[in-house]
């Protein structure tokens, strides 16, 4: 009888496939190298094969964070070298939290996290699949201009400079060459930027429809930072894929939005973290006064907005902004969407079915023969209570156990 020393079977007390309505009671998951190859209930282990128990555990699909910073742009003046190894830190603690695949937006110097992400895809280091942007363009005085606050020593900053439609071709060009999964683009304003306003607008839609064109010449997808109505509306014209924030769109915009088929990453839980910060005194006078100012003027219009999207008919792939919180912190974003209107089924198919199609992978967000081996566990049902996500005890990530009963686990 043939031996399966790489075959994992998983036995739980449910299971969510991420496609079902519901997770289903005692399904076990026989898992061989990379992919997922057979569900049932009662399956027979194989000879050879390791069987994990997780009674009162649900299984769900590894979890795909959309809008992630392993590397932190405040690092922009150190060295590369240090500016990789501070993101092993990150890298560790996303994957133990059940985190199998992030998409990296850029951050510091550049292009780290092209580095970082072939050294997880050789076993170098610890850490989540990764598709990653390595620099955003930006107009100058746009939200990637750090200058000169933050201006890096390497020839390459936060942002990417590029004004003009020569420019911008150019500059998506050269993101390609750096081995480039997406491209990111400054449309709007940020609530750090030294030089604008959140709701104001970097690039005409010529300099966006030339973007996204280049982008798509090469085979690559374009994530739109924006924040305001009309940064929103530019973007979605030129044709970008998705909508990182959104948070001060208005219906009427989501709507167009959501007509276009284009995605949007409302990374809500980034937002409530800081208006929630900056409603300690300490913190608040610790920040520049531009970013004081930022916040206090748009508030209210963040807060009403979190409502919007649950029933605006878009397509939301979760994504957290993690790195300017913590990054084990993330997993927040979950009861932050419920808060907002979305049920636990949504928010959780955010994290795998919707980013999985935002990402183009069809092998990532649900458990299925075929389907790559990531798999994860959480205490209790999800479906009744969205925080037990926040206590991930299990991941499987490529068919290798990385962590188990809560501890990190090497195989």
């Amino acid at each position: 009888m043939e031996a399966h020393q790489n075959e994992l079977l998983v036995r739980s007390s449910r299971l969510w496939d991420g496609r079902t309505a519901e997770p289903v009671a005692r399904i076990d998951v026989r898992l061989r190298g990379a992919q997922v190859v057979e569900m049932g209930a009662n399956l027979t282990p194989s000879p050879g094969a390791r069987t994990v128990d997780l009674p009162g555990h649900t299984l769900l699909p590894g979890l795909i964070d959309c809008h992630v910073h392993v590397v932190d742009e405040a690092l922009d003046t150190e060295p590369v070298a240090y500016q990789a190894l501070s993101a092993l830190p990150a890298l560790h603690t996303l994957l133990m939290h059940g985190f199998t695949t992030v998409r990296d937006l850029g951050g510091a110097d550049q292009p780290v996290n092209i580095s970082l992400k072939r050294a997880v895809e050789q076993g170098h280091i610890v850490g989540p699949r990764m598709v990653v942007a390595p620099n955003m363009l930006s107009g100058t005085g746009g939200h990637g201009d750090k200058t000169p606050g933050l201006a890096g020593r390497y020839g390459l900053a936060v942002g990417s400079l590029a004004d003009g439609t020569a420019a911008v071709l150019r500059a998506v060009r050269e993101q390609v060459r750096y081995g480039a999964d997406w491209i990111k683009v400054a449309v709007g304003g940020g609530f750090t930027s030294p030089s604008d306003r959140l709701v104001d607008v970097g690039y005409t839609q010529e300099e966006l429809d030339v973007m996204v064109r280049a982008a798509a010449d090469r085979g690559l997808d374009v994530a739109a930072h924006a924040f305001g109505d009309e940064a929103v509306r530019r973007a979605v014209r030129a044709g970008v894929r998705s909508i990182e924030h959104g948070c001060l769109a208005s219906a009427d915009t989501l709507e167009l939005l959501a007509k276009a088929g284009a995605y949007l990453v409302p990374t809500q839980y980034a937002q409530r973290y800081f208006l929630d910060q900056m409603e300690d005194e300490e913190f608040r006078q610790g920040q520049p006064e531009g970013v004081r100012a930022s916040y206090g003027a748009h508030a209210s219009a963040l807060q009403s907005g979190f409502a919007l999207p649950a029933n605006s008919g878009v397509t939301v792939a979760f994504g957290t902004d993690a790195g300017l919180f913590p990054h084990s912190e993330n997993w927040r974003e979950f009861p932050t969407l419920v808060a907002n209107g979305f049920s636990p089924r949504q928010a959780l198919a955010a994290a795998t079915e919707h980013a999985a199609d935002l990402l183009q992978r069809p092998d990532l967000g649900h458990i299925a023969p075929g389907a790559a081996s990531d798999v994860i566990a959480v205490p209790g049902d999800p479906f009744d209570d969205i925080s037990v996500v926040g206590g991930v005890s299990f991941v499987v990530q490529q068919g290798r156990i990385v962590r188990l009963s809560g501890r990190a686990y090497r195989t």
